[in-house]
């Protein structure tokens, strides 16, 4: 028997979410979880690994439905159905990127409901075959790693950072996402002991890695220090355009960190 498909609800209507759970139930569905904002539904996505994402358009918050279902798709491969009540030219022209499965015009049906979710799993079982590999790694690995995981938009603003991420900052996701990085921890030279330059503007512009490694550290908001690598690159969709920019802190232990003092 084929497992039951798992959905994601990112709906900020509570009313219209727990009528799509209902409906979705008694279809047989399983509801993973059900999320209000954009910037909450990368990250749940991330972590919940749902088969299928209803995702409403219009959000509220810092980050609307259709760059969340861009962030999603391109960097986790989840698949999108929109639902939308107004969908303007401009719009679906944002929303392309996305690469959704379908659209679900509010009011609907249960007829509408289920069949474009049927619809959708069905052709993503297929695209899937054909999508090139994820641009930061697999989901699950990044959402267990003990290291800090953090992607941003070409502003520098935090759209996904993984859990291990608020305890190494000792900091809440909310005082992380949508955030500019340089807002939740300061990288510096511990020789000089002066704040690095932006790597953001850099990596945007040139699509060049940057890399720091010697005589690294990263300086928390309470003040803590810890000596770390850092590697921030460029992401880039499946057109071969930059959509973000990706975060890699590792913290040495002390033993590498005496090592590396050590070399010439």
């Amino acid at each position: 028997m084929p497992p039951i498909p798992r959905i994601l609800i990112v709906e900020d209507d509570e009313i219209i979410s727990n009528l799509i759970t209902t409906l979705l139930e008694k279809k047989g569905y399983t509801v993973v979880g059900k999320i209000s904002s954009g910037e909450q539904a990368v990250i749940k996505a991330a972590e919940l690994e749902p088969d299928l994402i209803l995702m409403d358009i219009h959000l509220a918050g810092a980050m609307d439905g259709v760059t969340a279902a861009r962030y999603i798709f391109q960097l986790f491969h989840y698949p999108i159905v929109f639902l939308t009540a107004l969908c303007d030219d401009g719009l679906l022209e944002r929303a392309k990127h996305a690469q959704p499965l379908g659209y679900i015009l509010k009011p609907f049906t249960d007829k509408d409901l289920s069949s474009n979710v049927e619809l959708a799993l069905y052709n993503h079982t297929i695209r899937k075959k054909y999508l090139p590999a994820y641009p930061v790694g697999e989901p699950g690995n990044i959402m267990a790693l003990p290291e800090v995981i953090i992607i941003m938009d070409t502003r520098g603003r935090i759209i996904f950072c993984n859990p291990y991420t608020p305890r190494f900052l000792d900091l809440p996701e909310t005082e992380i996402l949508m955030h500019h990085w340089r807002d939740t921890l300061m990288l510096i030279n511990e020789m000089t002991g002066k704040q690095l330059a932006d790597p953001v503007p850099v990596v945007v512009r040139q699509m060049l890695v940057v890399t720091h490694d010697l005589n690294t550290a990263v300086v928390t908001r309470s003040d803590k220090t810890k000596h770390v690598s850092a590697v921030i690159r460029p992401v880039k969709d499946d057109q071969n355009e930059l959509i973000a920019v990706f975060m890699h802190i590792k913290e040495k232990t002390s033993d590498p960190v005496k090592m590396a003092a050590r070399k010439p």
